[in-house]
């Protein structure tokens, strides 16, 4: 069974920062891509940022220029740094992994996200 262990979510102003952390097994780690989906109230779940094995990323277009998604190779941890946040990025964050781009073979526990004043 595939285990993430997610942390860094939390209450933030707009405008604050946030990392995301996920730490998954070494195999997942270097076999899939990674990624962070969120799902916000009323609303499906969307990739917002993903990474495969070599390096390569993607965006979604809302969070272009404010996220950054990075991997700690030594430690198999992905990495969401969350800039600028806006109250529409309020959302539950999963981590994931699988196969690019779509990285959705694989699912964490989720955690919250409020960007409110």
């Amino acid at each position: 069974q595939v285990q993430f262990v997610e942390s860094g979510g939390g209450l933030v102003q707009p405008g604050g920062s946030l990392r995301l952390s996920c730490a998954a097994s070494e195999s997942m780690y270097r076999l899939y891509a990674m990624g962070w989906y969120r799902q916000a109230p009323g609303k499906q779940r969307e990739l917002v940022a993903g990474v495969t094995p070599s390096g390569s990323t993607m965006y979604h277009d809302s969070v272009k220029g404010r996220f950054t998604i990075s991997g700690n190779n030594a430690k198999n941890i992905v990495y969401l740094q969350m800039d600028s946040l806006k109250p529409e990025d309020t959302a539950v964050y999963y981590c994931t992994a699988g196969k690019f781009p779509r990285v959705a073979d694989y699912w964490g526990q989720g955690t919250q996200v409020i960007v409110s004043s």
